[in-house]
């Protein structure tokens, strides 16, 4: 093989390897509606960070790494896991063809109320600066079990969120919201 062609060959394979990084680790999502406005406006593109919720299953690892010993939990994130306040892009769980952004208000192990608008967690009122307006809605308690998430659109009035179909289930989230790339006028990190 002569060197130009040998030089063709590992930049194709390069490009090839950084296209499929890529593409196993960020996503493009589409804003639908207005239920996450003012922060996040219809026909907006997002990148969505793949890689930071990855979940890494610990019994799947200890069998084919010799010293690794699964934890008490088998399944764990390569990063962190969704936190309050994360604006995250998941499969709505009723129709897992279709994916929903909404911001994470409760995590596994929390109980979520709503009285008159206010977000109550752990009992706690939660501070939300990101809100333009709140609503008057109410929600009983609700408990979140191991892998499951309440979520709630910024735009509380038009909003279809965990307060009318429940909780996500961590295996139905995709990514954490990263970047706005368009329009371009717009761009900026979440």
């Amino acid at each position: 093989m002569s060197s130009s062609a040998r030089e063709v060959f590992e930049a194709v394979v390069l490009a090839l390897v950084v296209f499929l990084v890529v593409q196993a680790t960020v996503q493009n999502f589409r804003v639908e509606g207005s239920s996450m406005y003012p922060n996040l406006q219809d026909g907006q593109y997002l990148l969505v960070n793949k890689l930071v919720y990855f979940r890494v299953d610990q019994e799947r690892l200890s069998r084919i790494i010799p010293f690794w010993q699964a934890g008490r939990l088998e399944e764990r994130f390569a990063i962190h896991p969704p936190q309050r306040g994360d604006v995250i892009v998941f499969q709505y769980p009723r129709d897992t063809t279709r994916d929903f952004v909404k911001r994470v208000i409760g995590v596994p192990g929390d109980e979520v109320e709503m009285r008159r608008g206010a977000v109550y967690v752990n009992g706690a009122v939660v501070q939300e600066p990101y809100l333009q307006a709140r609503d008057v809605s109410d929600l009983k308690k609700t408990s979140l079990g191991v892998d499951e998430y309440f979520v709630l659109g910024d735009n509380r009035s038009s909003s279809n969120d965990s307060r009318a179909w429940g909780v996500v289930p961590t295996a139905n989230i995709l990514g954490k919201a990263w970047f706005i790339y368009w329009p371009p006028g717009k761009w900026h990190p979440l």
